[in-house]
């Protein structure tokens, strides 16, 4: 069923090819907006948002498809390049294609973060990445067992992430320029770059014990996810910008509590 607003809207889906990526593009199809699905394979677009060629290949395939109204950064995850995809790709996606947003009525971005970000992380793994330093942020994750790890790289890459978007979002070239930005911390959901915590009951149960979901259970859906992206990313969102609203069953609630707020 189409929606005003999304109807005739163009949106660039990074990730596109599954999980909440693949969610999203089918929700905005339904509603009758244009999808230009972006990942490695199975896309409109082809690219490897890890490395800085792909990442621009990624804007110049978009740029040469005419005007654009919202870019939901998705792609993420995986068991490499973490750093690399998951803030860097992901910033150099919304940053590059930024000057096609402005010539939109209603422009808007999202970029997907997630619960993992809530996890304590290497300050100067962290300075690196908002100071666009991607050698020397992977160089120092690279020398510290800790940090190296999936999970403690992951993490750092959507903490970073997180401040990014808090940085940029009220300044002249998002707010400023009408562009709505925000993330979306998603929970444990049920797709295949999460596939590894359901590969062994021991680790399911660990990931669900650290990270309770409450509301909705354990492991969420996409299409639950996809909704929230939707809404931030649409024409009907006037008055949200900045903001990590954390789609997951309640776990932020529940590991962060009642003094989240200073």
């Amino acid at each position: 069923m189409t929606r005003p607003e999304h109807s005739g809207r163009t949106y660039v889906v990074t990730g596109s090819a599954s999980g909440v990526g693949a969610a999203t593009a089918a929700l905005l199809r339904e509603r009758g907006a244009d999808v230009i699905g972006c990942d490695l394979s199975d896309a409109d677009i082809q690219a490897d948002l890890s490395t800085p060629d792909g990442r621009q290949s990624l804007v110049d395939e978009v740029a040469s498809r005419g005007a654009i109204d919202a870019v939901l950064a998705i792609a993420g995850g995986g068991k490499r390049g973490l750093l690399q995809t998951n803030y860097f790709g992901a910033v150099a996606t919304l940053t590059g294609l930024r000057p096609l947003l402005i010539q939109s009525e209603a422009p808007r971005a999202v970029v997907v973060s997630s619960t993992s970000s809530l996890s304590p992380a290497d300050e100067q793994v962290l300075q690196a990445c908002l100071d666009g330093d991607e050698a020397a942020a992977q160089a120092y994750v690279d020398a510290d067992p800790s940090a190296g790890s999936a999970a403690g790289a992951y993490g750092a890459a959507k903490r970073a992430l997180n401040r990014w978007v808090r940085r940029v979002a009220p300044t002249p070239e998002w707010a400023g320029a009408g562009i709505a930005l925000n993330a979306v911390a998603s929970g444990v959901v049920d797709t295949p770059a999460a596939s590894w915590i359901f590969a062994s009951e021991e680790t399911r149960i660990a990931v669900e014990t650290a990270a309770p979901q409450p509301f909705g259970g354990f492991p969420g859906r996409p299409e639950w996810v996809a909704e929230l992206i939707c809404w931030l990313a649409g024409a009907g969102n006037r008055f949200v910008t900045g903001q990590i609203i954390f789609a997951d069953g309640g776990a932020e609630t529940m590991l962060v509590g009642d003094r989240h707020w200073r």
